[in-house]
């Protein structure tokens, strides 16, 4: 990947963010590293990044907030340069629940975050991106969830279900954007080890359901950033409105 090349990776403080940022730092990007609330963690991803030679800057940002989008990229665009990749790996999750233990509330703050924050976020990339505006092309890297097919029930349907809807606007959002230079693809995670379960009230669930999975084992973040990456580059310049699978064969 060129040097010039720049990514904004949403939600990097932690877990496949984080894992991806030091891939792409790796690979040559400069990059925007995106947090809402964890900014400690942020700072020291920043400056293990930059001890490795890596120009990155912090955007803090509730991606589900239009007006913090909208300056995220603004500041992105005046610190950093045009964006070449977006991936959108920010999301949330709730407690374990069952529908009845479900409310309306927390259904729409996981789809104001899930869904609406990826469509603000791509929305953003687009306008920059695309080739008839002037951009040069580019490439969307959604994260989705392999809960996305199975529903998640008794757990997470909430989330399941802002996964199904990302996996549309993806594919969506590749047919409408093809011809101007934009691939736009998606990962759908499996059971991976992240601090992402605490939150859903169960950090030792992946070793609980490993028997599930067909190789045997919980999934480590690092194996969904090489999907992102190479949906992410050049070596996938044929690929668009495609999904890679990272869940060990569940």
């Amino acid at each position: 990947m060129s040097s010039s090349a720049i990514a904004l990776i949403t939600g990097a403080s932690r877990g496949i963010g984080a894992a991806t940022a030091r891939l792409f730092a790796q690979q040559g990007y400069a990059l925007g590293l995106n947090y809402q609330q964890d900014h400690g963690a942020a700072e020291a991803l920043a400056t293990e990044l930059r001890a490795g030679g890596c120009r990155c800057i912090l955007l803090q940002a509730d991606i589900g907030n239009e007006a913090q989008v909208l300056a995220m990229f603004q500041r992105l665009d005046t610190e950093l340069g045009p964006l070449s990749v977006l991936v959108n790996n920010a999301g949330i999750l709730q407690p374990q629940s069952s529908i009845s233990g479900i409310s309306a509330a927390r259904f729409a703050a996981i789809l104001q975050t899930n869904v609406i924050g990826t469509f603000l976020c791509c929305q953003q990339a687009v306008q920059r991106m695309r080739t008839d505006l002037g951009g040069q092309g580019g490439a969307i890297v959604n994260v989705s969830s392999a809960a996305a097919k199975s529903g998640s029930p008794h757990e997470y349907i909430d989330y399941a279900a802002s996964k199904g809807a990302v996996d549309t606007l993806t594919r969506g959002l590749a047919l409408e954007v093809a011809a101007q230079g934009i691939r736009v693809n998606a990962v759908r995670p499996g059971f991976i080890y992240t601090d992402m379960h605490a939150a859903g009230g169960e950090p030792g669930r992946v070793d609980r359901l490993k028997s599930r999975i067909p190789l045997g084992r919980g999934g480590e973040a690092i194996e969904v950033a090489e999907a992102i990456a190479w949906l992410a580059s050049g070596a996938a310049s044929f690929t668009t409105g495609s999904f890679i699978d990272v869940c060990g064969g569940v």
